[in-house]
């Protein structure tokens, strides 16, 4: 099968697309031969070796398709049933494998590439609105990136709670996503505290997947005893933090969350992949696909992630 290989951390050139061999299921996995694959910033990070990872590797996690083998032990997923899963061992790939009990049932009425679209970042929107920091009828919440793809989840889910969005961007074109998304408000990242600050008093939640150029800011946009999210660092991390900026900012909570916490059981992975699926099945949650790139493009793929040129999800179609 073709596969896109790295033997060293870097940047996107160390990204090639080789042939490989097919990978074989072992006791409790599936092989899926995948539509598609999503790109996310937690590849960047592997890529570079800011998250550690063994190599020669083949990056990425998350993706959908059809179950081509099962290894011993597997009763609940058998060959033809369409999955997605966040947990492949290397799904920049023709084909690649998961656990069993980490890949979830794509219903008809979704496609495969749309699965693995929104699986990674749908899940972690799911459990930030829904567990982290529960959104409740009439709270207003700061989004940062409101046009990336985790923005725009984050915007639906919580105006699905019945939640306000004040979201931040970086252009107008960002602008008019995030507002067809269901922002009420979109600023731009100059001065955006004093603006949360004037326009509110102080938001309960700040969801902030930016990191370093965001998170004083972040901070000052909180009312006492308001929480900040901090999931991400796309703009690098965030330097050590005295705890008693947190009082002095008036009793404040900070947390930095990460998806295996909060699918820890499978209970809890397919309550929040239903409620996904359901959701854009119904045409309750809209999925912006920002591009598409052939396996041979990957290296371009994560250029144009992390230069901000894209809005929405990117793929990689094998």
């Amino acid at each position: 099968m073709r596969a896109i290989q790295m033997t060293e951390h870097g940047g996107p050139d160390v990204l090639r697309l080789t042939d490989a061999p097919d990978p074989q299921p072992g006791p409790g996995e599936v092989a899926v031969e995948l539509a598609a694959a999503g790109v996310n910033f937690r590849d960047v990070y592997e890529r570079q070796g800011v998250y550690p990872k063994e190599l020669p590797a083949v990056p990425g996690a998350e993706g959908a398709g059809r179950v081509t083998a099962v290894g011993d032990g597997v009763t609940d997923v058998r060959v033809g049933d369409v999955v997605a899963s966040a947990e492949f061992r290397g799904a920049y790939a023709e084909r690649a494998v998961a656990p069993a009990d980490r890949v979830v049932p794509v219903p008809d009425g979704v496609a495969p590439d749309l699965a693995a679209a929104v699986l990674l970042q749908g899940l972690t929107a799911h459990y930030l609105t829904h567990s982290t920091y529960e959104i409740k009828p009439g709270d207003t919440a700061l989004v940062h990136a409101a046009a990336g793809g985790m923005g725009l989840l984050l915007t639906q889910m919580i105006k699905l709670r019945g939640g306000r969005v004040i979201g931040t961007v970086s252009t107008d074109e960002k602008e008019k996503l995030a507002r067809d998304a269901g922002a009420d408000e979109v600023l731009r990242y100059d001065g955006f505290a004093d603006e949360v600050r004037r326009r509110t008093g102080g938001v309960p939640v700040v969801y902030d997947g930016v990191g370093k150029t965001t998170f004083d800011g972040s901070l000052a946009s909180l009312r006492r005893r308001g929480l900040l999210a901090l999931y991400g660092a796309a703009s690098g991390p965030v330097p050590p933090l005295d705890p008693q900026r947190l009082n002095s900012g008036g009793s404040l909570f900070l947390t930095r969350p990460t998806l295996g916490d909060y699918v820890a059981t499978r209970e809890e992975l397919l309550w929040r992949a239903d409620d996904l699926f359901g959701w854009i099945a119904s045409g309750e949650l809209s999925v912006h696909v920002g591009g598409r790139y052939p396996l041979a493009d990957t290296g371009r793929a994560h250029e144009d992630l992390e230069a901000r040129r894209t809005t929405g999800k990117l793929l990689l179609i094998p």
